[in-house]
């Protein structure tokens, strides 16, 4: 006789929950749980992030699990929950790309709690975790010179165009100007362009180098804003 907690006061049902024993559910409801710390902390691992967010990532799997428990071996419920899931993606924000692939890991957690393999999810939590640590801690995808903010001043009544290219040609890997603004009512311009170094240790150089040409003005170089890697 199956348990009255997954009996439909409806009387019948084409779920496959109505097969389901509480012991089962509440070891499927422990694995979800269990994985889903797991995998909130992998994110953590050298990573910036919110309270809130990773609460949510640890606390997911046990919430798609619940749903692929519900709508396991019903096709109507599937379509639907499929529907809402589609509402969800458009009212929610962008994210990074690590903090999207978080969402789907906890996300095959819970699909593989909510049927009953969970064998199969710890043995995919820990393969996803060990690999996400080793390629966090290695250089792979690491880029060997960061980029980097240059804001030269230069007087107005300095022609800037391609002034400064010879200097960042010998210093730069590469280089691009981004902006271009007036300053001081007018009587400075202030040329901003992201840069990365050949090699380390020669910003000195380099700036002394540009002040010959702006005047002696102001020049300030300081790490670019971080961009954020969105899928």
């Amino acid at each position: 006789m199956p348990d009255i907690a997954f009996a439909s006061i409806f009387g019948t049902s084409d779920s496959l929950v109505a097969g389901v024993t509480s012991s089962e559910f509440l070891w499927c409801c422990l694995a979800s749980l269990v994985l889903g710390a797991v995998s909130a902390t992998v994110y953590m691992y050298r990573h910036e992030h919110t309270k809130s967010f990773v609460v949510t990532l640890a606390l997911l799997p046990l919430i798609v699990q619940v749903v692929i428990t519900l709508v396991n071996g019903n096709l109507g419920a599937g379509i639907a929950v499929m529907g809402v899931f589609n509402l969800v993606r458009f009212r929610s924000i962008p994210g990074s790309a690590k903090d999207i692939g978080s969402v789907f890991f906890a996300m095959a957690i819970g699909l593989a709690t909510g049927m009953g393999f969970l064998s199969l999810a710890l043995l995919f939590t820990a393969i996803v975790s060990v690999a996400n640590v080793i390629y966090a801690i290695s250089p792979f995808g690491k880029q060997s010179q960061p980029s980097k903010m240059l804001t030269v001043t230069v007087p107005e009544d300095l022609e800037f165009e391609g002034a400064f290219d010879g200097v960042l040609g010998r210093f730069t890997e590469r280089f691009e100007l981004t902006e271009v603004r007036t300053t001081n009512m007018g009587s400075l311009y202030q040329i901003q362009y992201r840069v990365r170094m050949k090699r380390r240790g020669e910003e000195k150089q380099m700036i002394d180098e540009l002040r010959c040409l702006n005047g002696n003005l102001r020049i300030t170089l300081g790490l670019a804003p971080t961009i954020q890697s969105s899928l």
